[in-house]
């Protein structure tokens, strides 16, 4: 079996931990919130075993990544920078570029703002999103009794306070309340909306005994990272949602070009958010070199975490068609 190796560089001017396995064509995969490098686990052994060098970083604010103070220094710039800056420093002309929840528009926005760095592009959860008409707080569901979880994450130290009072509890029901193995619900928007009585983890329930596809060792893995790094590097990339609006505008109605592949679970809340039906179905025109929709039936947010065996089949099958 391949091994996976840490070590720690300098790109885009941060000092940044990665770990990464296998040697060959680079696949960087771009984790989301609340996670790690971790939730590449199972990638890293299984794409360096296929003939490439998987590399997962702890992402801008998070494990054992530098985590910069100021919160303007978590935009869509900031980030797909990192990753630039992550390939120069793997000396890898280009790459596949892989991003989950977050991770996603990372992924997406690298394949559109440098095509000649990142050839290829794979976005599980997040499909590619264009660049919409109105600034995005605007557009956040807010009723008298309840907000939209992004907008309860705005206000620096709100959600910190309440994740970090038991970070194990936090990843317990945050992984489970968010996976397909969570009671049905009646509507994505429904368990979005935060309380305003409340706080984000009234959303989910303590789940108790864990799904087959999630460990007690996995739950310690990220509860010692958070316990460490604590939530705010995480929470800022949210507030900057407005700003990455605004500093995007030039590529309103640009495409991503290079060839792409979007996984996404069949029970993942994002399907049901608004405007995310219509988007997945009319990603082609935004991406028209979109290869496939994986959907996992009965699969939740954490994609590949949840379906290990069913997102390698599909990575290493795009990744291995274009080696030609």
């Amino acid at each position: 079996m391949a091994a996976v190796t840490h070590r720690f560089v300098e790109a885009n001017g941060l000092r940044m931990h990665l770990a990464e396995a296998g040697k060959g064509p680079t696949v960087v995969m771009c984790h989301g919130f609340p996670e790690s490098w971790y939730s590449w686990r199972h990638q890293l052994v299984a794409l360096a075993e296929a003939g490439f060098h998987a590399v997962a970083p702890d992402m801008r604010g998070y494990g054992e990544t530098e985590q910069p103070d100021a919160i303007d220094q978590y935009t869509l710039l900031h980030l797909v920078g990192d990753m630039v800056g992550l390939l120069d420093v793997l000396e890898a002309p280009t790459a596949t570029i892989v991003g989950h929840d977050w991770g996603a528009p990372v992924a997406w926005h690298s394949a559109l703002f440098r095509p000649d760095r990142f050839t290829s592009v794979v976005g599980l959860s997040g499909p590619y999103a264009p660049r919409g008409r109105r600034r995005p707080s605007t557009a956040m569901p807010v009723t008298d009794s309840a907000v939209f979880y992004q907008q309860y994450f705005q206000e620096p130290g709100v959600a910190e306070v309440e994740l970090e009072r038991d970070p194990a509890m936090s990843m317990r029901r945050i992984l489970v309340g968010l996976s397909g193995d969570a009671p049905p619900d009646a509507t994505a928007e429904g368990v979005a909306m935060v309380p305003r009585s409340g706080g984000f983890l009234d959303l989910t329930n303590d789940p108790g005994e864990l799904p087959e596809w999630l460990t007690e060792e996995d739950v310690a893995a990220y509860t010692e990272q958070f316990a460490k790094s604590g939530f705010r590097g995480g929470l800022n990339w949210y507030r900057n949602i407005d700003r990455n609006w605004e500093l995007t505008s030039a590529f309103a109605g640009a495409q991503v070009t290079v060839p792409a592949l979007f996984i996404v679970g069949e029970r993942d809340l994002v399907t049901r958010f608004h405007r995310m039906p219509q988007v997945i179905a009319n990603q082609r025109s935004y991406v028209p070199q979109l290869q496939e929709t994986v959907m996992l039936r009965g699969c939740g947010h954490w994609t590949q975490q949840e379906r290990p065996a069913e997102v390698n089949a599909a990575l290493i099958e795009f990744c291995t068609s274009l080696r030609g």
